[in-house]
């Protein structure tokens, strides 16, 4: 019987044409934990991502979420199991011709929200959590490329998910608002304990959210020895090469690891 955690991958694989990408591969996402899932361009990541979140069907194997075997379910079935899920791509994926307001609006519509006013009330609040609220009906064009990730992300959490999926959030932006969008990661997970998956190529952003935790009195990210509170987040690195895992553990074991290419990639 499948446990309960929010996602377990067994013996996955999946290819495209000849090319193995992910070749029986076993992992799992603990509530509360974040994984961050490492390595080279083509490695799988991104496609991990899309397996979560029934895009993609893998060739063998099972995926459960959260105790349910998402592989032989069809579009509809799916649609309970993406709603406990927030998707944050690199682009953002905002609807050019809808405002900020109807952006983030568009899952409660999509999912059969009718009451206008409990859409405004979710919509403020969910803008407000990222600090876009002032920008509830500006256009995408009219936000600059950091604005437009804070969007997608107040989009991705209006349905209060229990998992969360980035994809190189931060990718493109200046390290202000790099900083900007990894604050705004580590406030979900810390204020809302979300379990979330978060591909990046950058092993400094990774480590960053590993050992920052966001304070709620400053608003920022501040050293985990500094917070004074409950700890380092749960958090656990995931390194792909060749199909599969090389490496899966903590950031000390990480960098520990002795295996020649784990430490070219972190050096």
């Amino acid at each position: 019987m499948a446990n309960e955690t929010p996602v377990d991958f067994r013996n996955v694989s999946i290819s495209f044409g000849d090319r193995r990408v992910l070749s029986d591969i076993s992992f799992e996402v603990r509530d509360g934990e974040t994984l961050m899932l490492l390595g080279v361009t083509g490695s799988g990541k991104s496609v991990i991502l899309k397996l979560v979140a029934g895009l993609l069907k893998p060739d063998s194997g099972e995926i459960f979420i959260s105790g349910k075997d998402l592989v032989p379910l069809t579009e509809e079935q799916m649609n309970p199991l993406r709603k406990a899920m927030g998707i944050v791509f690199q682009e953002g994926a905002l609807f050019d011709s809808l405002s900020v307001y109807e952006n983030v609006a568009y899952p409660l519509r999509e999912a059969g929200q009718r009451d206008e006013e409990e859409i405004e009330q979710a919509v403020r609040q969910v803008l407000s959590f990222v600090e876009m609220e002032d920008s509830i009906g500006k256009m995408p064009a009219e936000l600059s490329g950091g604005m437009r990730r804070r969007v997608s992300v107040a989009r991705a959490i209006i349905n209060h998910p229990s998992i969360m999926l980035y994809d190189s959030p931060a990718a493109g932006l200046d390290p202000i608002t790099a900083n900007t969008i990894n604050t705004l990661i580590a406030k979900l997970r810390d204020t809302q304990r979300v379990s979330s998956m978060l591909v990046t190529q950058r092993i400094q952003e990774a480590f960053i959210l590993s050992t920052y935790i966001f304070s709620a009195q400053t608003q920022a990210l501040v050293p985990v020895e500094r917070d004074g509170g409950g700890g380092a987040p749960l958090t656990r690195f995931m390194v792909l090469r060749d199909a599969g895992i090389l490496f899966l553990g903590s950031r000390e074991e990480l960098l520990r690891a002795r295996d020649p290419y784990l430490r070219r990639f972190i050096s």
